[in-house]
């Protein structure tokens, strides 16, 4: 495990990836992704939802996986640092 890269899934919902999706398992998984701070509300947004895993399959999951896969070309030292900034100015603007 990395400090920065795509979050660990639920073997449930990797099953369910794509083969395009499949593409965020090529780099190593990290604490924290630009897709963890888009979605630092993601229970607040699952809790409103009628079915809350419905609503993680078809609309959660695929947003995330979207923005981790614009990670994959781009993971490098540069952009791992600026993702811990912009973590901890996500924390601290909470």
């Amino acid at each position: 495990m990395s400090l920065v890269g795509p979050r660990p899934e639920v073997r449930k919902y990797v099953d369910m990836y794509t083969p395009e999706q499949l593409r965020v398992l090529s780099v190593r998984p990290g604490i924290t992704s630009l897709a963890s701070i888009r979605y630092r509300n993601e229970n607040d947004i699952l809790a409103t939802a009628t079915d809350p895993d419905k609503a993680y399959i078809e609309q959660v999951m695929p947003d995330k996986l979207a923005i981790d896969l614009e990670y994959v070309p781009r993971a490098n030292l540069w952009t791992d640092i600026k993702l811990i900034f912009s973590t901890f100015k996500s924390i601290l603007l909470k």
